[in-house]
């Protein structure tokens, strides 16, 4: 298993790197800390992935690690959702990410 802030900074540059605009907007445990992605689709609506439970995923399936928690839903509401994570979870990674499309480039799981 990668470490937390490692794979945050792999996602970070990557997105940077092909013209997105991403960056770290809550720092987690650095080994361990769930990683949740916001996506921003500059016309008003967000997006959030969140980890996709291990009871989700088949043997074998380690490549499906994110759930479409909120799809084009409403900022607000997404940003409440945060919220609660960080209070129940203060280890949490929040990544942030404006781009247009609605492939992030990381394998989905089943929600």
């Amino acid at each position: 298993m990668l470490r937390s802030d490692l794979w945050a900074a792999a996602f970070v540059r990557r997105h940077n790197d092909i013209g997105h605009i991403c960056v770290v907007s809550r720092k987690g445990d650095p080994i361990a800390g769930q990683i949740f992605i916001e996506i921003d689709h500059l016309n008003g609506t967000v997006s959030l992935l969140t980890p996709a439970a291990s009871s989700a995923r088949l043997d074998g399936d380690e490549d499906h690690l994110f759930v479409r928690r909120f799809d084009h839903g409403e900022p607000e509401a997404v940003k409440q959702r945060i919220a609660r994570e960080v209070d129940f979870d203060p280890d949490l990674w929040v990544l942030s990410l404006e781009m247009r499309g609605d492939d992030p480039g990381v394998m989905m799981g089943r929600g």
